[in-house]
């Protein structure tokens, strides 16, 4: 029933914002969307086919030398400024990493849109031609980013917390954080379950499900389920519902129902919720197999899918 930002502010502040504390709360963080100048040059260092992780990790952590009237982590102040600083260019971030990876000029971000509508626009807007924003693909991408803000006391969140125990700059720990999570146990998932589809797609498609799913049930194969069951959900992700039901909305408005890619991606989940095998193990799709295929059919590169996760889940960290 919230955005993200109200998300956001519950998580910094304990509680929802009243309809005042909400529009000073989106105003704060709009104003502080664009990023530094000169961080357009720190971004030429990198060579093109850079992982947009490994760019994410330098960028965010450069942010420290930009800002050094708010390094403090002792300092109530400087983690508030800091807290925004943060919230507010993630997104910023992100967009100028895709955008140099394939080559196109950076677009600034516009006061007049919300935090998700303002990020796709940065992703997808070029100086030909304007991005025109969506309202179902926003909605949905506000959810995966709502979904993925917080989850207590995982890798990524354990590592901020270590960087911030030896009282670095709130950068540095975030920059630590984004690294911890680049690992595919932790906020690969999403990226690893559309990497199997297309290993799928690329043997046959829906008509090689059957095989593919024999091969994991073998012990000793070395074929794994992508995308499925939960180290800390033993029934079906409470996430992965909402998830599930934003995914079909997408698919429906795009009009993807028919494309290859997301038919296979729901025979596979039709097949997996009602095979014995899956079901007695509690192997349920989670939020990471239907974020990866929401992400894919908004324009997404599954490059970027851990770096929209390290976008969400910083004000967790913080």
């Amino acid at each position: 029933n919230c955005n993200f930002l109200e998300t956001c502010y519950l998580l910094l502040r304990g509680e929802l914002p009243d309809a005042r504390q909400k529009a000073d709360f989106e105003k704060l963080v709009t104003t502080h969307t664009m990023a530094h100048e000169q961080m357009q040059f720190f971004f030429r260092g990198f060579r093109r086919d850079s992982h947009p992780m490994a760019v994410l990790v330098g960028v965010v952590g450069a942010l420290s030398s930009f800002y050094h009237d708010a390094l403090d982590i002792s300092d109530q102040h400087h983690r508030d400024v800091s807290a925004i600083r943060l919230v507010a260019k993630l997104p910023t971030l992100v967009a100028m990493a895709y955008k140099y990876s394939v080559g196109q000029p950076f677009v600034y971000p516009r006061n007049d849109l919300s935090y998700a509508a303002n990020f796709m626009r940065m992703m997808f807007a070029t100086p030909a031609e304007d991005y025109k924003v969506n309202d179902v693909l926003v909605r949905a991408l506000d959810r995966i980013l709502i979904l993925h803000a917080d989850h207590e006391q995982n890798a990524s969140t354990s590592t901020v917390r270590l960087a911030g125990s030896s009282g670095a700059n709130p950068f540095a720990c975030i920059a630590a954080g984004i690294a911890c999570l680049w690992g595919p146990a932790h906020g690969g998932a999403n990226e690893a379950a559309l990497n199997m589809l297309y290993d799928i797609q690329a043997q046959g498609g829906v008509a090689r499900i059957g095989e593919f799913i024999a091969k994991v049930k073998d012990k000793n194969s070395s074929v794994k389920l992508m995308g499925f069951g939960h180290r800390v959900y033993k029934n079906y992700d409470p996430r992965a519902k909402l998830m599930r039901e934003t995914c079909y909305e997408v698919l429906n408005e795009l009009g993807l129902g028919d494309d290859p890619l997301f038919k296979l991606a729901m025979s596979l989940e039709k097949i997996a919720l009602e095979d014995d095998y899956f079901v007695s193990r509690k192997l349920y799709p989670n939020v990471d197999y239907y974020s990866g295929i929401v992400q894919k059919a908004i324009g997404i590169p599954v490059s970027l899918f851990t770096a929209v996760f390290a976008l969400a889940r910083t004000v967790g960290w913080i």
